[in-house]
């Protein structure tokens, strides 16, 4: 395959983690964290889904609502500081409160030099057992148009690059990596927090976690970009019920699904350098973008063709 000549490297970092205590104790060890992984060279680091707080969508509890905070507000201006700092691009999932009774499922983005760029809001929110998100959280809007945005998927340009995040369950759906791709993303951040039940463990734990990266490798391959898919560890109870045991297993994929680096099941940093001359190599040889058939995929937008 023909090389491209123009070079254009970013380290990023994941922070595969838990939740502390309360929210103070679990900000202060992510900003240790981040502190860590900009001293081993990442210029953008993304945390996981919800990072401040228990994975509380295992339960319906109305006072799990006052977990919510707003987009600006103390989390954020605490990393939009950190981040000026040690000029880094940090992603900074929480649980956002837009105004009384609208909550988000979101991810602010903020610059290098402390400017918040903008918030994703999660699209896809899913209702299972132990994750009862549509009690929670209102999806993003569809509606929501500006520069960088599409149907309410998002890009933002920063410093070291033009990035997409997409928040766990956006993780399975071809179309949101596809359409945050077209918007000009090199990579796509997802946030996650996903986990074994387990009782179902033994049974099927491996397929799930293969089938997890497997989804999102594809989306690197087929639309040719780095994926950057960072998860949450440990177990976490929940009264009545045997819990959730979140599987980690983070990674960063380059446009040929190829692991750059893959996390276990325990807390980590894991760093990765993106040559994003590999995305205009990629599509020079493989132009899937190029061949799409844009003129017949009307279909597509039908919830059932039978």
């Amino acid at each position: 395959m023909e090389a491209s000549t123009r070079r254009h490297t970013v380290t990023i970092a994941l922070i595969q983690d838990g939740v502390a205590g309360d929210p103070n104790q679990t900000l202060a060890g992510t900003i240790a964290s981040i502190r860590d992984a900009a001293g081993n060279g990442a210029q953008i680091v993304c945390l996981k889904e919800l990072f401040n707080a228990p994975y509380f969508c295992k339960a319906l509890k109305q006072e799990y609502f006052n977990l919510a905070e707003p987009i600006p507000g103390p989390t954020t201006a605490a990393l939009r500081a950190l981040a000026a700092e040690l000029s880094v691009v940090i992603v900074v999932p929480l649980y956002e409160r837009q105004a009384p009774g609208v909550y988000r499922n979101s991810a602010a983005v903020i610059d290098a030099d402390g400017t918040l760029l903008g918030v994703y809001r999660k699209m896809h929110i899913p209702h299972d057992p132990l994750f009862e998100e549509k009690y929670y959280f209102a999806p993003g809007d569809a509606t929501t148009e500006g520069e960088g945005t599409a149907s309410g998927f998002k890009v933002w340009k920063t410093r070291y690059g033009t990035i997409g995040v997409l928040i766990c369950w956006d993780q399975w759906y071809p179309e949101a990596a596809r359409i945050t791709a077209l918007l000009g993303a090199d990579i796509l951040f997802y946030p996650t927090a996903i986990g074994w039940h387990p009782a179902e463990k033994a049974d099927w734990g491996a397929a799930q976690v293969d089938a997890w990266r497997t989804a999102q490798r594809a989306h690197a391959i087929a639309n040719g970009v780095f994926v950057a898919a960072v998860n949450r560890v440990g177990f976490e109870p929940e009264p009545g019920t045997n819990g959730l045991e979140f599987f980690g297993n983070s990674f960063v994929a380059d446009p040929f699904g190829r692991y750059l680096v893959q996390g276990g099941t325990t807390n980590a940093t894991l760093i990765a350098t993106c040559d994003l001359a590999l995305v205009e190599e990629m599509r020079r040889n493989w132009p899937f973008l190029r061949d799409r058939r844009i003129d017949a995929y009307a279909p597509i937008l039908n919830r059932w063709i039978g």
